[in-house]
């Protein structure tokens, strides 16, 4: 990781440690950057926070002072963005969204015109140009100077898209759809009801302050009674810039992204669409995902955390299927970075082909109980590598033996380490967890 960017771009709370400064000079480089050859196009979508709009007009100057044009798809999804940048033929594509944090927060993701996350060397480049290692740019002059082009077609492109990868009408299915107050408010709904689903939708009146407040994917409980009290054959719910999708099933149980992997993998190799039947995972998968697998015959890689490693992963080593349990899930047939409405569609074509209810299709996964806590430290590296803290994680890890795991790992987006135990019962994961916790406590590595 960089010093700005991170695991998922240039995040931090808008204004203190992203500032309209710094949107305006990475702007000024990707319109220069791309543009040396030829006059650059540079397609920007956002999400719905109230700082989206100044980070939007703040990357768009820059890239038009640069000499290129900016394409303005106004509040869209992360995925829609790789959609139109690679279908498009831009130089490159931003997303302004911090996903699935605060509304104060906010962030940029660089796309590259192939629709991947941007290269790390050329993100280097923009850090060394905001710092002021490389000199100033030059400003484009007269007929040069960039414009600015709605670009809302591009937004409606990418529905249509979606629209066309359904095998099957939904018709008659009663679906629920959390929208987190965020991108997919424009898009989902409209999805649904053209493939005529008997669609109900909630959390989907952005005002600017209450993108994943108490709802999305984060909060899947809100979703969880929804779809109990309405009686709904399904539910999905997005996050901020609805690249990730957890759903519920008829009797208002959680269907996380390990157990949509399941589902998805399974269907897909029985019909030879899983490459080499093998699916891509992280290493904060559940034990019991893997044991599933095991009986059904599927495959299985780890990765770091990070859709942007599973990616990697699946490009490398041609597999169709990865994803995070986070709900980060990534087709690569169809799009280039995790896709929540695209997670969506997806599983309802399994639902549709086997004529089977969701619970159905998860029955053969048994979750292992897991528990994972951020603990905010001063310094990520020195608490994870400390040697009291290291002795208490190796301490645990033998306690459990094969019959559970602990993994403890710096955030890529936050200054916070992540604890996680996965154990036979809760009381376990509880115990060991806060075993942990106490250590970096008492070490006084932990930020009240």
């Amino acid at each position: 990781m960089g010093k700005y960017f991170g695991t998922d771009g240039f995040r931090g709370e808008a204004n203190e440690v992203l500032t309209v400064e710094h949107a305006f000079k990475v702007g000024r480089f990707l319109g220069w950057y791309y543009g040396q050859d030829h006059k650059a196009k540079v397609v920007i979508g956002k999400d719905t926070r109230r700082s989206s709009y100044m980070f939007e007009y703040a990357l768009a100057a820059g890239i038009t002072a640069s000499g290129a044009n900016a394409y303005l798809l106004h509040v869209t999804t992360t995925p829609s963005v790789s959609y139109v940048t690679r279908t498009d033929n831009f130089d490159c594509g931003i997303m302004i969204s911090a996903s699935h944090n605060p509304y104060y927060d906010n962030g940029i993701k660089v796309i590259n015109g192939k629709g991947h996350k941007l290269e790390a060397e050329v993100e280097e480049k923009i850090e060394a140009y905001i710092d002021g290692e490389t000199g100033e740019l030059p400003l484009a002059k007269k007929e040069d100077i960039g414009r600015t082009v709605d670009y809302a077609a591009g937004r409606n492109r990418y529905i249509g898209y979606l629209i066309s990868l359904a095998t099957r009408s939904f018709e008659d299915i009663r679906v629920g759809l959390d929208c987190s107050n965020g991108s997919a408010f424009a898009i989902a709904k409209s999805v649904y009801d053209a493939l005529g689903a008997k669609t109900y939708v909630i959390n989907c009146e952005p005002d600017g302050t209450n993108i994943n407040t108490n709802c999305g994917s984060t909060h899947i409980e809100v979703l969880k009674q929804y779809v109990k009290e309405k009686k709904l054959d399904v539910g999905f719910a997005y996050d901020g810039d609805a690249d990730r999708c957890i759903a519920v099933d008829e009797n208002g149980d959680e269907v996380d992204g390990d157990l949509i992997l399941y589902i998805c993998g399974k269907y897909m190799k029985e019909n030879g669409r899983l490459n080499d039947d093998t699916i891509v995972t992280t290493i904060m998968s559940n034990l019991g995902l893997y044991k599933a697998c095991d009986k059904a015959g599927l495959k299985y890689e780890k990765t770091a955390v990070g859709d942007k490693y599973v990616y990697e992963n699946m490009v490398r080593n041609n597999f169709s299927l990865g994803g995070e349990q986070s709900g980060h899930i990534i087709f690569s047939k169809h799009a280039t970075t995790g896709d929540g409405i695209l997670t969506s569609l997806m599983v309802m074509e399994v639902m549709l082909e086997k004529k089977m209810s969701l619970s159905k299709l998860t029955e053969p996964v048994t979750i292992y109980p897991q528990l994972l806590k951020n603990v905010r430290v001063a310094d990520k590296k020195t608490a994870r590598e400390n040697a009291e803290v290291t002795k208490a994680v190796e301490a645990v890890a033998e306690a459990l033996g094969d019959d559970g795991r602990i993994l403890v790992r710096e955030s890529g987006t936050e200054p916070v380490i992540r604890v996680m135990v996965e154990a036979a019962t809760d009381e376990l994961c509880e115990k060991y967890v806060n075993q942990v916790i106490e250590v970096i406590k008492k070490e006084g590595l932990m930020v009240y």
